[in-house]
């Protein structure tokens, strides 16, 4: 190789599992164990370079085949056997592997260079096992076709069906030599209708063409539909491993499992996994046979067995975390073919983090970074309440917990159609697949009749916290007459089932929801300081009270009642940072606010503004004594006119009607005239916020003297109210200085004491002039959500369903940007505001009050950019205190390692 020529491939030996960006996840990690002395088949990573390369050119990059030829042959070698070999072939899978998993959403293709003549040889190998090789040749042309040439894979399953029914038989295993030379003479048919060629017979030509193939599945839709689910960025590439093959096939002394360090779904410490016995990899994740547990692999295989569980407590230790280990036993022989950091459920990372510090593996800062504030909130869901003992229909494997309920579906398509529409569903496969990604993201959870904890559907629903029960044996699916059977009854698609991710029963009819144990606690009902407290609550205690001792950033919540306000409070908010007083106008009060907005005279507006003041103050006075000794931002009224005023279009029915009917439309008609008066043709960007309040004399006044006569109240009473008045929609320093200089005497006419002023910053303009705003403001809050609408140019009430989702379809939007801030555009504005806000102002205070106050990625931002406070809706403040934690102990270890 050339001094200066790119490196695209390494040998397993020359790597290790810190580089998993260069050789993907499986590539580092089967190198990890080689250099460890693990028992791993020899074999080569091509790296994502490679992919990158060729996904931008259309071709291989100049170097790779030549170095691809180097470390085949090395493998040769190794291996004492010749790719393409009709005597004695050597075997390879090609597998991807990419720097996150992705399971099953790329592709693998196995028994890579059987043709003929070489199935004959692999027979010899295996001592004359005929069967052995044309069912490993038949495994071939199916992968191959599929990932390859893009065969239509149920043209394969249509054809292995008819094989096993004219057997008499719904097993394999069933199927003798002579049967599977059959089924290989039809899967090549099938292959030749599809492709117009015959299956290739040049070993290295499968090879070749394996790569590319895996190459191109990091564009398959199901694999960019997996990476916008799980925010895995576009652009990183897989890495290809090809690797010698072991074989699982060989007969009962053989077979492929999964297993895992601890339980996947619950954390629990033991021995956990599937064996299926004379079976490839494949059939293990697919889920075609049900599996047996691990622990029976003791009986059929001891010396295996124990070997096993040697290399799964020297990977768990060596890797400080659960390990997810693949396997295979090619006749009484043990390899290692993959080990990854597991993926678990919410509630089995909060526990295996707790139990890894008890153990001395890791300290509670790696604790807190393992977990995240999205599992914490998908713990805070509720789960079934049985207290009306429910009797279950079926019963299967516990893959994911969870309550869900829905209306059965019984395809991907039909799931994302029903949900599009508000429905709920429950998806009910066989088994699942790749391609039911879609239809398993649109659903509250998913239900299999085969497999278990190691499944594609397993897998899959605990990455992205879904609901799942696999291996539900008892049920018969009939995906094409769109029902399933237990016993005789039978379930049609859209009636609705419940399901339990944790025990695995399934339920007739919707089963009624509990409050989980999590929100218990947060709550203060449930204490995990007790002797038989439950180990998931116990391990959130210890992690949230690490990360609260960690953070700097404060959290607030969003509330605008006194029960609201009490019940952040206990969920551990430190203040209120946004309560909206339109909100309270609502109801009863709406006719108050409406006389005032089309009030002709001063007397008319007066008499509305009297009558909303006592109502208001009272108000004030609840929140004020909730939060007692903590901050309270209230945001001066900022409604868009048309939420107070009667729909125009009804109003103009209404009078025709009248006169239609010979009727007194008089008031109607003055009325109607007055909404014309105050009409708007976009009422977001119209007359709100400090618009309002000083086109309309007295609103802001009535307001702040509210507050401030409140405050005065709840201070006589002996409590500490601590009130801040944030002013509205501000684009010029101007308004809020109108609005301060009136605002500063009625506090003081009141005796409120100290109340702090300050602004939302949510007009672009705001943020780009922050530095004249700031000296008119002692804070800041971020609106993120107007922010948000108004640097994009798009309303969120329409917008959102109109065509987000075709955005995030084409990867314009890996997420809504009201979900997760958009830190290019918005994110920029925001450190605008704070850095000139603070030049101007050194004791600027500054938070943030829109929803992404709660969102995980955002508040990782808010602490960067140097914010004081997040705030969130009472329900994510958890959330915000976790993930507040995360950032400090992220940016200190980061510090550390320059």
């Amino acid at each position: 190789m050339a001094a200066n020529e790119d490196v695209y491939v390494y040998d397993f030996a020359e790597g290790n599992k810190e580089m998993a960006d260069l050789l993907g996840g499986k590539g580092a990690n089967l190198a990890e164990m080689t250099n460890l002395g693990l028992p791993v088949p020899p074999g080569f990573t091509i790296t994502t370079e490679a992919c990158r390369a060729y996904l931008t050119t259309g071709r291989e990059p100049d170097g790779l085949r030549e170095q691809v030829d180097t470390h085949l042959v090395a493998l040769e070698q190794a291996r004492g056997k010749r790719l393409g070999d009709a005597a004695d072939p050597l075997l390879v899978s090609v597998r991807s592997g990419a720097r996150y998993s992705m399971p099953g959403m790329m592709e693998t293709v196995l028994n890579v260079g059987l043709n003929d003549e070489s199935v004959a040889g692999l027979a010899a190998q295996a001592g004359g096992d005929e069967r052995f090789a044309w069912d490993s040749y038949r495994r071939l042309i199916q992968m191959f076709g599929k990932t390859v040439c893009e065969v239509p894979g149920e043209e394969f399953e249509h054809a292995l069906d008819e094989a096993k029914a004219a057997r008499g038989t719904d097993n394999d295993l069933d199927l003798d030599a002579a049967d599977l030379r059959a089924l290989v003479d039809d899967y090549k048919k099938i292959f030749a209708k599809h492709t117009g060629r015959e299956f290739p017979q040049n070993a290295r030509e499968q090879m070749d063409l394996a790569i590319r193939a895996v190459f191109e599945s990091w564009n398959a839709d199901r694999a960019v539909l997996y990476r916008r689910q799980e925010r895995i960025p576009a652009d990183l590439g897989t890495a290809v491993n090809v690797v010698a093959m072991v074989f699982g096939n060989l007969g009962p002394d053989s077979g492929t499992g999964v297993a895992f360090t601890r339980d996947p779904a619950s954390g629990t410490q033991g021995i956990y996994g599937d064996y299926l016995a004379n079976a490839q990899g494949e059939d293990v994740v697919a889920g075609i046979r049900n599996t047996i547990p691990l622990q029976e692999l003791e009986r059929l295989d001891k010396k295996s067995y124990d070997e096993l569980l040697g290399i799964m407590a020297t990977l768990e230790g060596h890797y400080r975390d659960l390990c997810d280990i693949e396997f295979t036993i090619e006749q009484g022989k043990l390899w290692m073919l993959q080990t990854r950091v597991g993926k678990r459920t919410a509630a089995a990372a909060f526990i295996i983090a707790g139990q890894l510090v008890d153990e001395g593996l890791i300290d509670l800062d790696e604790a807190a970074r393992r977990v995240t504030g999205a599992q914490l909130g998908q713990l805070m869901f509720p789960r079934f309440d049985l207290a009306g003992k429910p009797k279950p229909l079926a019963k299967g494997v516990g893959a994911s917990p969870g309550a869900a309920v829905g209306k059965v579906v019984f395809d991907a398509e039909r799931a994302v159609e029903l949900a599009k529409e508000g429905e709920a569903v429950i998806l009910v496969r066989r088994e699942t697949n790749p391609d039911d990604l879609p239809g398993m993201i649109a659903a509250q959870g998913i239900l299999t009749s085969r497999g278990g904890k190691t499944s594609h559907a397993a897998v899959v629903a605990r990455g992205m916290g879904k609901t799942c029960v696999c291996g539900a044996d008892t049920l018969d699916v009939d995906a094409r007459g769109k029902k399933f059977t237990v016993d005789g009854t039978a379930i049609g698609e859209g009636e609705v089932i419940s399901i339990d991710g944790t025990t695995g029963r399934v339920y007739v009819g919707e089963v009624p929801v509990r409050p989980s144990e999590v929100v218990r606690y947060f709550e203060g009902e449930v204490s995990p300081e007790q002797g038989d407290a439950d180990p998931l609550v116990s391990a959130v205690h210890r992690i949230m009270s690490h990360a609260d001792a960690a953070r700097r950033l404060r959290v607030r919540t969003n509330a605008d009642t006194g029960r609201d306000a009490a019940r952040a409070r206990r969920f551990g908010a430190e203040g209120i940072g946004l309560c909206r007083t339109e909100h309270m106008f609502l109801g009863d009060r709406r006719e108050l606010v409406e006389r005032l907005i089309l009030a002709r005279t001063d007397g008319e507006r007066q008499e509305a503004l009297d009558a909303l003041l006592p109502l208001q103050r009272a108000d004030f006075v609840e929140i004020f004594e909730a939060m007692d000794g903590l901050p309270v931002t209230v945001r001066l009224i900022d409604p868009p006119l048309h939420e107070f005023l009667p729909p125009l279009e009804e109003l103009a029915v209404s009078v025709a009607v009248a006169h239609e009917r010979g009727e007194d439309a008089a008031k109607a008609e003055a009325l109607l005239a007055a909404v014309r008066r105050m009409h708007e043709q976009n009422p977001m960007l119209g007359l709100r916020g400090v618009r309002l309040g000083l086109v309309i004399p007295g609103l802001f006044a009535m307001q702040v003297r509210a507050i401030a006569e409140a405050a005065a109240e709840c201070a006589r009473r002996g409590g500490n109210p601590r009130p801040e008045i944030m002013v509205p929609l501000v684009g010029a320093v101007q308004e809020l200085e109108t609005v301060r200089g009136e605002a500063e005497r009625i506090i003081a006419e009141a005796g409120a004491g100290e109340v702090s002023i300050g602004t939302m910053i949510e007009v672009p303009r705001a943020a780009l002039t922050s530095g004249q705003i700031a000296e008119a403001a002692e804070f800041f809050s971020f609106g993120t959500n107007d922010l948000t609408q108004m640097a994009w140019g798009f309303s969120r009430d329409d917008v959102e369903g109109a065509f987000f989702w075709r955005y995030i379809e084409l990867g314009i939007f890996g997420i809504s940007p009201f979900e997760s801030l958009d830190r290019d555009g918005v994110g920029r504005l925001v450190r605008i505001a704070v850095d000139e806000g603070r030049a101007a102002r050194p004791d600027l205070k500054l938070g943030v009050c829109g929803e992404h106050g709660g969102d995980p990625e955002s508040v990782h931002f808010f602490h960067e950019v140097g914010l004081d406070y997040v705030s969130c809706s009472p329900f994510r403040v958890p959330i915000a205190r976790l993930e507040a934690g995360r950032a400090a102990i992220e940016t200190a270890a980061a510090s550390d390692s320059r």
